[in-house]
């Protein structure tokens, strides 16, 4: 008889406490000490993975993709579909088409969705349609289709409902092909605040089809444009040199590639924008390490977007944002006058705004970091711009410090043509 085993032959107390040992060492993670247990330790990890996949035409009959998982054998595959109002007035036939053609029994629910009405009770009415509904909490996963704000929702809804639901993500912005829709994260905006309530709760699949951005408005364009600005600056000057070149090309062409040089420049900006954001994501998905370079534009711009509704699109605020800490960042010689004004110009080609009025109120401004401190653990942890494609972390922002900043800004923001409050 080996060791091991022959230890569990001694007295009661002993064999329980060898027990226990042996119950210990083989739970991994799971930690406790003697027969008379008044506390545990318990250490697990959820292996995570989600795909991001290109699907242009993905509602051409002969694509697949959202038939996916197949349903249970003999069983007819059911889908529950959250879409956007807007979105359905556009591709709302051919959606149906799509899910009729391949026999799927589905519901959609069309819900308008903006910041406007991204709240908890947007959420509460899709989980009574989906309650309704019913589906099989593994195989019928949701789908949603619409733009970064009905995705937040509905991720968040998903996240809740059995204690998690996997989704499906179709994103029909451009902010949401190359932020919201790769990310983790879920929200609702909640008390005057932006996305206060929210989880991390990654789609299953997430695909990605150009062809929707046909039809949005060149505004909209932009602003998806703000956020692939954000992985410019802080990381990938490549990046930055085809928006300097091809950033108007591309608002015009709707990244339709209706010429060779508007195609390229599309699929490479895109591809970019989001290996960029997946590279500083997936190291970090749950936001353990709170110095997070894609936090950049993201510090004083939701208090002013809030406080903007419905002046301002999420994109343009945090071009708003981007503005300022590049003026602060040139004011500690962290990028030079040359690079600062290339920065603004871009912003200009874009069509984005350099300045809002909102920033002419400090209180605000320092309301917007004593918030972001709190949400950062403690510090600031603002990035600012090093140069054109990189980036650092400071904690020693002062009031007079915003101050000088939006005044600097103040004058470059009315020098330069372009949008000032959109």
């Amino acid at each position: 008889m080996s060791g091991n085993n022959s230890a569990l032959l001694g007295r009661p107390s002993e064999r329980a406490q060898a027990t226990a040992a042996a119950a210990a060492q083989s739970s991994a993670g799971l930690y406790a000490y003697s027969e008379r247990i008044d506390a545990w330790v318990v250490r697990t990890a959820k292996p995570v993975s989600y795909e991001v996949r290109v699907a242009d035409g993905l509602f051409d009959f002969e694509r697949t993709d959202l038939l996916e998982p197949a349903a249970a054998p003999g069983k007819r595959l059911r889908r529950f579909v959250v879409l956007d109002s807007d979105v359905d007035l556009l591709h709302g036939n051919r959606i149906r088409a799509y899910f009729d053609y391949h026999d799927v029994e589905h519901v959609i629910c069309v819900v308008p969705a903006d910041e406007t009405v991204k709240s908890f009770e947007t959420a509460a009415r899709i989980v009574e349609e989906l309650d309704a509904f019913g589906v099989d909490r593994r195989r019928e996963p949701l789908i949603v289709i619409g733009g970064g704000v009905l995705m937040d929702i509905v991720g968040l809804a998903s996240s809740l409902y059995r204690r998690g639901t996997p989704f499906i993500r179709v994103p029909t912005t451009l902010i949401g092909l190359v932020d919201a829709g790769v990310g983790a994260k879920t929200g609702v905006n909640f008390n005057g605040h932006k996305n206060r309530l929210g989880t991390y709760f990654p789609a299953d699949l997430t695909l990605l089809d150009r062809t929707f951005l046909a039809t949005l408005d060149r505004r909209h364009i932009g602003n998806g444009l703000a956020e692939i600005l954000k992985i410019a600056l802080i990381k990938d000057a490549r990046l930055f040199d085809v928006l300097e070149r091809y950033g108007p090309l591309l608002l015009n062409e709707k990244f339709q590639g209706e010429s060779e040089a508007g195609e390229d420049a599309a699929r490479e900006v895109v591809r970019r924008a989001i290996q960029g954001m997946l590279e500083e994501l997936q190291p970090n998905l749950w936001e353990t390490k709170l110095e997070r370079c894609v936090d950049y534009g993201h510090t004083f711009s939701p208090t002013v977007e809030m406080r903007a509704l419905p002046a301002l699109l999420h994109g343009e605020a945090v071009c708003v944002d981007m503005a300022l800490t590049t003026a602060l960042a040139r004011r500690r010689a962290l990028i030079s006058d040359a690079d600062a004004q290339r920065v603004y110009d871009v912003m200009r080609a874009l069509e984005l705004p350099v300045w809002d009025d909102l920033l002419d109120q400090p209180e605000l401004l320092t309301a917007a970091l004593l918030d972001t401190v709190r949400h950062r653990n403690g510090r600031q942890r603002l990035p600012l711009p090093v140069g054109i494609g990189d980036v650092t972390f400071v904690n020693d922002v002062t009031e007079q410090e915003l101050l000088d900043g939006v005044a600097e800004l103040r004058g470059a923001g009315r020098r330069v043509e372009g949008p000032q409050h959109v």
